[in-house]
């Protein structure tokens, strides 16, 4: 096994690593969207098999930052986690409910989600050789929250009550993610910020692709109209802006701020800014995704919806509570990582959630258009306030890479 150093960037098996990603986060937003009729349950439910799946995620982030993705055992490991989390993907839709017929879903998930926890540990084992205080620290921060994590969705397999089984896997992701955080971090260590860095960035635009998916599949069988057309320019907005908001400054200063200490004090820094605070980051954009599908159901099937009928209830809390908890998740991150938040990003907030009674009350597409609005809008003030810094680290960047 090869370690990673400083400076070191994401590898290509990696990238083919998050394609697997790709397909679980578009059966999280079929989850929550429930045939087509989106429930508070259903996005409950598709919140914490995001949960879980993000866990999943975040431990190989961490493998890969510690040794090559692409070299040795590690290189195998990976295909066999590619296949099982594919897998896990497939029974996303029955996690919850089991389908008649076929294997028990609930118990396929549960078994696979072990085996990808599993794999994690005993590669990381293997690559901790020579390091006792990292293979205790897997031992308090790995094993001990796999276990006890693993055992609730283990029971939520035998039973057959939908609401127990929902509360077992809120349980079980409450255990893992507070022992782990609890476990700290002493031993734990991010050997390439820039690795790191570029590693969440990634996943970000694998959720921010999923919301295009959501476009195009609401409306791939629809005739176009110029609706349609100036939905999906709306909608494209919203993504833009979205990324916009991390690419542009966010996400280069949080990588300064990264280089720019070490040892455990890097890794709390990763451990909380990224793999903790960039959870509400990634959920926001699903579930803006489930509000956008929401929304073209309404602009595009004329059949069932006029243009002018408003969108309400799940699907319009969906489209702006989404960019809400996205845009708080930015808050949170930019406070762990840099110091401070300014006052932009809570104003766009507060301005969505006094519009939210407004968009009850207009056509789904002009609410969406006031959100697109808001979104751009947002950005583009930064843009012209923070002009001299933007300048200072996107040069300062250019400059490292």
């Amino acid at each position: 096994m090869l370690p990673v150093t400083e400076g070191a960037r994401v590898t290509p098996l990696e990238l083919f690593f998050d394609l697997v990603f790709v397909f679980a986060l578009t059966q999280v937003t079929e989850l929550m969207a429930g045939d087509g009729k989106a429930t508070w349950d259903g996005v409950g439910r598709g919140l914490l098999v995001l949960a879980l799946l993000w866990w999943c995620w975040c431990c190989f982030a961490w493998l890969g930052n510690s040794v090559r993705a692409d070299e040795g055992f590690t290189k195998l490991a990976l295909f066999a986690v590619m296949a099982v989390m594919f897998v896990v993907a497939l029974t996303i839709p029955e996690a919850f409910e089991d389908l008649p017929g076929g294997l028990p879903a609930p118990l396929v998930f549960a078994a696979c989600y072990l085996a990808v926890r599993l794999l994690h540990f005993l590669v990381y084992w293997q690559a901790a050789t020579g390091n006792p205080a990292l293979r205790r620290q897997l031992l308090t921060t790995s094993l001990l929250p796999l276990i006890a994590g693993a055992t609730p969705l283990f029971a939520a397999a035998a039973i057959d009550d939908v609401a127990t089984r929902t509360a077992l896997w809120a349980l079980a992701l409450a255990l893992d993610y507070s022992l782990v955080l609890l476990g700290g971090v002493k031993a734990w260590r991010i050997n390439s910020a820039a690795h790191w860095a570029e590693r969440h960035a990634l996943i970000v635009i694998v959720a921010l692709g999923e919301s295009i998916v959501s476009i195009g599949v609401g409306v791939t069988a629809l005739p176009i109209s110029w609706p349609i057309i100036l939905g999906s320019v709306f909608g494209v907005a919203i993504a833009g802006a979205l990324w916009w908001a991390y690419f542009d400054m966010t996400a280069l200063m949080a990588e300064h701020a990264l280089a720019r200490v070490d040892g455990s004090a890097r890794a709390g820094l990763g451990r909380d800014g990224y793999t903790y605070l960039h959870l509400p980051l990634v959920a926001g954009i699903i579930v803006m995704s489930l509000g956008l599908k929401k929304v073209f159901e309404y602009v595009g099937d004329t059949g069932h919806h006029e243009l002018s009928d408003p969108l309400h209830g799940v699907g319009l809390f969906a489209l702006y509570g989404g960019v809400i908890i996205y845009l708080l998740g930015h808050l949170g991150f930019k406070l762990r990582t840099l110091g401070h938040v300014g006052w932009t990003r809570p104003a766009a907030v507060a301005l969505l959630v006094v519009l939210l009674p407004v968009a009850d009350r207009v056509p789904a597409l002009v609410a969406l258009a006031m959100l697109a609005v808001v979104c751009v809008v947002l950005v583009l003030v930064e843009t012209v306030l923070y002009a001299e810094s933007r300048r200072e680290v996107r040069a300062s960047a250019a400059a490292s890479h």
